[in-house]
């Protein structure tokens, strides 16, 4: 059990008011407000360190290499790999495109690179990008009616042609939860690569990549209470080390030459070319020792619990229509009758209230849901059952001020 009053006083953001009123924040799958102890990270960094990493041979430098490398430690700790198994990058996106850009050679004409209509589009794009290049073939896993990506299904779109295979291991709209071992035993079984964006799962539940066997998992600090800018790509070291970085310069080269060839590092540096997000990746540090302090097994739990709370309230509601009512993250996507799902999120504003409203970068599964947008209501471990309820109370209100339209 997690003492949500105690951690509510660690985010200052949790202080502010909105429209005059206390803020609430349901747009966690979003990103995630920071705790004093990330800021203070990032800050120190600033005013007690400031030199930069894998540079320098005097004090201030060493400081901020052992600083820097630490978190590579924290992170591998917290997905169970080893360190050198851990690229830092700029966000999930960052990661997915390192990721994608440096299988490219492996890829060749007919391939089929196999994705879903859930997935965000940093997890579309760059593999329609891949396949433009290279004559492959996007094939999309179908969805239950739900929006479950199934087993069988998964086997039924298999070919001898299949290359690889990205998925979301929670998806951003639906929050359902993929069952990534049973697919990468699958995959695996026909050489398959398996690659997984982690942005909203990480963040909230237990992570062992060797468990789950995934040849790559890459997620944001930001969704997880750090810094913006900084993300992590996990990947099997014998596959980092056959991949080409799709950046070069300072920092990933062991050396290069007037004719014109040079040599880089090994993974997990050769990655990482230029100076890093330094501030960010110490603040993540933090952010890391932060959520272990409370327990990703707790937060887990505690989300679902508050997520299942607001769903049965909002189920009273006539007109309210939830498309992922048993899915198994904090993440509640719904509309209220006929109305805008942008207007429904202003009216949520005037109330203090903040909620995502839109296609929230998912704009295949608008065809799915067979709605042109959706609201998101995300819940952290910060929120509060008192917060739910006064959500509830808001969208009850609906009819004051929604049915104007019609």
């Amino acid at each position: 059990m997690i003492n949500v009053s105690k951690i509510r006083n660690d985010f200052p953001m949790l202080k502010n008011k909105m429209h005059g009123r206390p803020l609430i924040y349901l747009d966690n799958a979003a990103t995630t407000f920071k705790p004093k102890c990330v800021i203070d990270a990032v800050v120190n960094y600033y005013e007690n360190l400031g030199a930069n990493a894998h540079r320098g041979d005097y004090d201030l430098s060493h400081d901020v290499d052992v600083a820097y490398e630490s978190v590579r430690n924290k992170v591998g700790k917290l997905i169970n790999c080893d360190a050198k198994e851990v690229v830092f990058t700029s966000g999930a996106s960052g990661a997915i495109n390192t990721v994608a850009y440096g299988l490219e050679e492996f890829i060749n004409e007919g391939d089929e690179i196999l994705l879903s209509e859930a997935e965000h589009a940093s997890n579309v794009l760059p593999w329609f990008n891949i396949a433009h290049r290279k004559g492959a073939v996007i094939k999309y896993i179908p969805l239950t009616s739900e929006g479950r990506i199934t087993i069988e299904n998964v086997k039924s779109t298999i070919t001898s042609r299949t290359k690889l295979i990205s998925l979301a291991h929670v998806t951003n709209v639906l929050g359902y939860t993929l069952d990534v071992k049973e697919i990468t035993k699958v995959a695996h079984e026909s050489n398959i690569f398996v690659v997984i964006d982690g942005a909203q799962s990480v963040p909230h539940m237990v992570i062992d990549v060797k468990d789950l066997d995934c040849d790559f998992l890459c997620f944001s600090a930001h969704k997880m209470c750090g810094p913006t800018g900084v993300g992590v790509l996990y990947g099997k070291y014998e596959l980092l080390e056959k991949m080409q970085p799709i950046m070069l310069g300072g920092g990933m080269n062991s050396r290069f030459y007037t004719c014109g060839d040079y040599t880089l590092h090994h993974a997990p540096s050769k990655f990482e070319a230029g100076t890093p997000h330094i501030e960010g990746v110490i603040g993540f540090g933090a952010a890391i020792d932060y959520l272990e302090s409370i327990g990703m097994e707790n937060i887990h739990q505690y989300e679902l619990e508050l997520k299942k709370y607001a769903i049965n309230k909002m189920k009273e509601i006539p007109g309210v229509k939830i498309y992922n009512e048993s899915n198994e993250s904090g993440v509640i996507t719904f509309n209220y009758k006929d109305v805008f799902a942008q207007d429904i999120a202003t009216h949520f504003n005037t109330y203090g209230i903040a909620v995502r409203a839109g296609q929230h970068c998912a704009k295949i599964l608008t065809d799915f849901l067979k709605a042109p947008a959706t609201v998101r209501a995300s819940v952290s471990f910060y929120n509060t059952y008192e917060e739910i309820d006064f959500f509830i109370e808001v969208l009850k209100k609906g009819d004051e001020y929604l049915n104007a339209y019609f």
